[in-house]
C-alpha cells in the first residue's frame, strides 16, 4: 500500500514539474509607480514639430468658400485637373531648406514650428495684410510616422494618425515587446539640428513620464535591444529558445531523484 501510494504521489508531483517549465513569465512595467501619482503636462511637452521632407496639409477657409480659394494649393489643384483632391497630391513638401512654398503669401520658413504656431502664424498673417477678414486655418503632418526595430514583435514604420504619439503608445501598436528584449534600455534615435542623439529608457521606471523622449517625434527610431541571453544564443549560433529545455532537463533531475528516494 504504502508502495502505491508512494506512485500516486508521483503521478501528482509529475505534471506539476513538467507545467513549471513551460510557464509563461510576466514582465513588469513601471515597476516603481505608486498607488497614487499626479502629473501635469506643458503643451509643448508633447506637440511635434515640423521637419525636413515633411508632407503638410494646409487649409484656410473663409467665410465665403471663394475667398480662400487662392490660398488653398488643394483648391487649385483640383480646378486645374478636375480631379477628386488627394491630399498628399496637394500637401506641401517642407524643402531642405525648411521652407514651404504657399499661394500668395509666398515662401515660409516652417521647420521648427509646431503645427500650432504654423496656424497661427499664417493666420496673422492673412489679417494683418487684409487678405482674409476671419481666417480659419488648419495643418496636419501627413507623413508624421515612427519606427520600431530590434525585440519587438512587429517591426516596422507606424504612421500616427493624430498630433502626438508616445513611446508607450508606438511599443503597443508594435505588439509589445517580445521576451527577449531589455526593457530597462530602450532607445530612442532622434535627429535634431542635424544631429542624430541616441536616449535610453528604463520601461521599468516611472521616470520615463519627464523623458524628453517620451513623447515621440516625427521619423524617430525605437530601437529595443536583445537580452544578454539572446545575445549569446546569436553569438553561438542557436537562435532557439534553450531556456525551457533547461527547466525540463532539471525537472527530470528531480524526478529520477524523486523515483529513487521513493524505492
Amino acid at each position: 500500500m504504502k508502495m502505491i501510494g508512494k506512485k500516486y504521489l508521483l503521478l501528482l508531483i509529475l505534471p506539476a514539474l513538467l507545467t513549471s517549465c513551460f510557464t509563461p513569465k510576466k514582465v513588469l512595467y513601471l515597476q516603481d509607480l505608486g498607488a497614487e501619482m499626479v502629473q501635469e503636462m506643458k503643451e509643448a511637452d508633447y506637440e511635434a514639430e515640423i521637419r525636413k521632407d515633411d508632407l503638410l496639409q494646409i487649409l484656410i477657409l473663409a467665410q465665403t468658400p471663394e475667398a480662400a480659394k487662392p490660398f488653398n494649393q488643394s483648391a487649385l489643384i483640383q480646378e486645374m485637373s478636375n480631379t477628386t483632391n488627394n491630399p498628399e497630391q496637394s500637401a506641401y513638401l517642407v524643402d531642405v531648406n525648411g521652407c514651404v512654398d504657399l499661394p500668395v503669401l509666398g515662401r515660409m520658413t516652417v521647420e521648427g514650428m509646431t503645427t500650432l504656431e504654423l496656424k497661427n502664424k499664417i493666420k496673422q498673417e492673412l489679417i494683418q495684410k487684409n487678405l482674409i477678414k476671419e481666417p480659419v486655418v488648419q495643418v496636419r503632418i501627413l507623413n508624421f510616422k515612427v519606427m520600431m526595430l530590434g525585440e519587438v514583435k512587429s517591426p516596422g514604420a507606424i504612421e500616427v494618425k493624430g498630433e502626438r504619439i508616445t513611446l508607450l503608445d508606438a511599443i503597443s501598436q508594435a505588439g509589445d515587446l517580445t521576451m527577449q528584449g531589455r526593457r530597462d534600455r530602450v532607445a530612442v534615435i532622434r535627429e535634431e539640428a542635424g544631429k542624430r542623439t541616441v536616449h535610453y529608457l528604463d520601461l521599468k521606471s516611472k521616470a520615463i513620464f519627464d523623458s524628453p523622449y517620451f513623447y515621440l517625434q516625427q521619423n524617430d527610431v525605437v530601437y529595443v535591444e536583445p537580452n544578454d541571453v539572446k545575445s549569446v544564443q546569436y553569438r553561438s549560433g542557436q537562435l532557439g529558445n534553450v531556456t525551457p529545455w533547461i527547466s525540463v532537463l532539471s525537472s527530470m533531475l528531480s524526478l529520477v531523484t524523486l523515483i529513487v528516494a521513493f524505492k
